[in-house]
């Protein structure tokens, strides 16, 4: 599959907002772009699975979510890495703009979902992909970017400029449910 330029792609939101920064320190074959609403063929699903188990709820449901992102516009940044000889994403993330009631209605950047292709990783893909959210963030006026990591990744995040701060808690909600209910 021959790469496709960004200008033939219907993206999430503006490549602009990509810090161009970033963008010059890939490697020629590679490319950062926004995630565009054909990409649940380029292996999007695929990349995240090296975060955790992921369900593949077909192209309908992944084509719904996207369109979710869209009609809450300036919150949802989720970007890619494309290898241009292959048209394949080989890294994903995500950074979704929180707007407080505190801090003045200030903002917070909340980054998730960073995965890196396993043939991928050691070429400093997963910092790049942090580097371009947080500079997203900073951009969207947030006074901060949070992330949850294992303790094993503290050293990676720290790398990218991150602090260790208090702890995360979480509650899952019971596996009985057949399914997420839809809002």
């Amino acid at each position: 599959m021959p790469f496709t330029p960004d200008s033939e792609l219907d993206l999430l939101f503006p490549a602009e907002l990509i810090p161009s920064e970033v963008t010059k320190l890939l490697p020629s074959e590679l490319h950062m772009r926004p995630l565009a609403s054909t990409d649940y063929h380029r292996g999007h699903l695929s990349v995240l699975s090296v975060l955790t188990v992921v369900t593949d709820p077909g192209e309908e449901a992944w084509r719904g979510q996207f369109e979710a992102q869209r009609a809450a516009p300036r919150t949802y940044y989720p970007i890619v890495i494309i290898d241009k000889p292959s048209d394949r994403i080989v890294a994903v993330g995500t950074v979704f703009i929180e707007r407080k009631f505190l801090r003045g209605l200030g903002c917070v950047g909340h980054i998730e979902d960073i995965a890196v292709d396993k043939s991928q990783q050691g070429k400093k893909l997963g910092l790049r992909v942090i580097q371009a959210l947080t500079a997203i963030s900073e951009n969207s006026g947030c006074y901060k970017t949070i992330l949850n990591c294992s303790d094993s990744n503290i050293p990676f995040y720290e790398k990218c400029g991150f602090q260790k701060k208090e702890n995360e808690m979480a509650k899952y909600a019971p596996t009985e449910r057949a399914q997420t209910p839809r809002l």
